[in-house]
């Protein structure tokens, strides 16, 4: 389990730093595939994709304050996620972590 985390923690961090990052960190596991960074890539992935489909659908409805609490969502869940990379821990994100990890199987 240990050797499976060292080596699949690059992997995991990297899809942290922006979408392109999680595309670059999906290459990364495609061989040899690694459990805990694929845990970490789906996460990342769920809510990267999420955070931009929710700005393109709030550019259109021009409401000031759901900007603010969308971006603060993000940073939270972005943090919360980047923490537990870094500390070789899986945590799924609160309330959505599950179904990111159901909804990116196409993630291996």
């Amino acid at each position: 389990m240990k050797k499976e985390i060292k080596e699949g923690k690059t992997a995991a961090i990297v899809s942290h730093l922006t979408l392109v990052g999680c595309l670059i960190a999906i290459t990364m596991n495609l061989e040899p595939k690694n459990g805990f960074a694929r845990f970490y890539i789906r996460q990342s992935f769920g809510f990267h994709v999420s955070f931009h489909a929710l700005v393109i659908f709030f550019k259109y409805t021009f409401s000031l304050y759901a900007w603010e609490i969308l971006f603060l969502v993000y940073l939270g869940f972005w943090i919360f996620s980047m923490a537990g990379a870094i500390k070789d821990k899986k945590h799924q994100i609160p309330f959505v972590g599950s179904y990111f990890q159901k909804w990116f199987t196409f993630i291996q």
